[in-house]
């Protein structure tokens, strides 16, 4: 394990312990002050086709912004991780009853045979990313599977990124290698931070 690798992973450990201890009743108040700010954004409200995902554990509540997304129309897709390629394949979800199963590590997936595969990403508008720890210039720490970095360098232009985050989840310096990408805009219950514009600071 590289020296980056190391560090993530130790930060990873220190954020997760941290997030999962803050209260049930205080996730849920934070989550919906996130999702609630995320919906207001022009970026959202003009996006057409949107890519979420389903949380667990004291992770943000971006089931909220799921059902959200379905209420303002928006043609929403969630994705499903296919072990034998090590990529996301991402499918049209209607209906968060009857379309989603427990999948890997217990996350939630789309049901293939409900669900139709989406493979013209080249339409897709913004897509809400999760993650362990974000920083505000846009760093992400992921879970250390790289499904996500993968996704975003496959897509053949560039959607709006945005993540959603508690407070606690934001810190000073993220280590970072080539092939991790930034979002674009960091979303807490307190703010919206436009990430491109601290990178221009």
């Amino acid at each position: 394990m590289s020296d980056v690798q190391t560090r993530k992973q130790l930060l990873r450990q220190r954020i997760i312990a941290t997030r999962d201890a803050l209260p049930v009743a205080e996730c849920l108040r934070e989550s919906r002050a996130v999702v609630s700010a995320i919906c207001t954004m022009p970026v959202y409200r003009q996006a057409k086709t949107v890519l979420g995902y389903l949380n667990f554990g004291a992770e943000l509540d971006a089931e909220l912004w799921v059902q959200q997304a379905l209420k303002d129309g928006k043609q929403v897709l969630l994705p499903r991780a296919n072990h034998a390629s090590k990529y996301l394949d991402l499918y049209q979800v209607k209906d968060l009853q009857l379309d989603v199963e427990p999948g890997s590590w217990d996350i939630r997936e789309p049901i293939m045979s409900r669900c139709e595969r989406f493979d013209m990403l080249d339409v897709l508008d913004f897509i809400l990313l999760p993650g362990v720890a974000f920083g505000c210039d846009g760093t992400r720490l992921g879970y250390g599977g790289g499904f996500y970095d993968k996704l975003l360098a496959h897509l053949p232009h560039q959607p709006a990124l945005v993540a959603g985050a508690f407070e606690m989840q934001v810190v000073e310096d993220i280590p970072q290698e080539s092939t991790d990408r930034k979002v674009d805009w960091l979303v807490t219950e307190n703010e919206i931070i436009d990430c491109a514009s601290v990178n221009k600071r």
